[in-house]
């Protein structure tokens, strides 16, 4: 009697994480490639006070890997045994591996914003908003592709940890209009929140030739991005990022290279 295949199981960890399209955009990738239903990928809600014992048992289970979204990023690279540089020197891992019982840490968010920026964007200033794990990845990010790289948070002092960590200046009023890029790294907008409501910009201080990028997502365009593009910026959504970094993801976990336009469409369905 043949036995069947062990499961390899994948799976994001977030609180909250219900809202999180990853496992339609990666089970998406998983069938285009002909890999299920021997790999699969879920979502999982856990607490901060459970996380590093869920991560302990998935990892002595039948769990390959996971995405880690907020709030967790921080705490991931904490709990794992090893890390790779770019998790390492973020101080944060959106991407956990898990082999033999031990834990790997990666950082996929860093890389999977540079990769949605095109070509012709000048690399001159950058603003972050926010400065926890998603903002700690797009600094770093940013710093290492030529950008003279600008941090504002709610909080000064949480900025100024980060940029003497990561390097960048802090900023508690910056004007819009004198960068070539404005991320939004921070939870403003999660949810149903309105992201203008609790940042330091609003409509009519962008400009054309610049990108504004908003790693939240939710159901259409964020307030932040609505604004930015009647001002004539050009626009990235939170759900563009997800899809490169979670490229990136899939293939540290799988060694193979998904279809960006499968994991778009996917992530983008109802």
């Amino acid at each position: 009697m043949n036995e069947s295949p062990p499961r390899k199981k994948l799976a994001v960890l977030g609180f909250p994480v219900s809202h999180s399209r990853s496992p339609v955009m990666q089970t998406a990738a998983l069938a285009d490639l002909g890999m299920t239903p021997e790999w699969s990928y879920e979502a999982i809600e856990v607490e901060p006070e459970e996380f590093a014992g869920k991560v302990a048992e998935m990892a002595a289970g039948e769990f390959v890997g996971a995405n880690i979204t907020v709030p967790h990023k921080e705490a991931a690279l904490r709990i794992a045994d090893s890390a790779g540089r770019a998790a390492e020197e973020i101080g944060a891992a959106n991407t956990l591996v898990f082999e033999e019982g031990s834990v790997r840490a990666e950082n996929t968010d860093g890389p999977g914003v540079l990769d949605s920026l095109p070509d012709d964007l000048p690399r001159n200033r950058a603003l972050v908003l926010g400065a926890g794990g998603a903002a700690r990845a797009a600094v770093w990010a940013l710093a290492g592709d030529g950008f003279a790289v600008e941090v504002w948070n709610r909080t000064p002092a949480r900025a100024l940890t980060l940029t003497d960590e990561l390097g960048g200046t802090v900023v508690e009023r910056p004007q819009a209009s004198d960068y070539d890029l404005i991320i939004n790294a921070s939870t403003a907008g999660l949810g149903d929140s309105d992201a203008l409501a609790s940042l330091p910009v609003g409509s009519g201080d962008f400009r054309e030739g610049q990108m504004v990028v908003d790693l939240v997502y939710g159901a259409g365009p964020s307030s932040l991005l609505e604004v930015a593009a009647e001002d004539g910026a050009r626009a990235v959504d939170g759900l563009e990022i997800l899809v490169r970094q979670g490229a990136r993801s899939f293939e540290i976990w799988t060694g193979r290279e998904p279809s960006l336009e499968v994991m778009r469409t996917a992530a983008r369905s109802d």
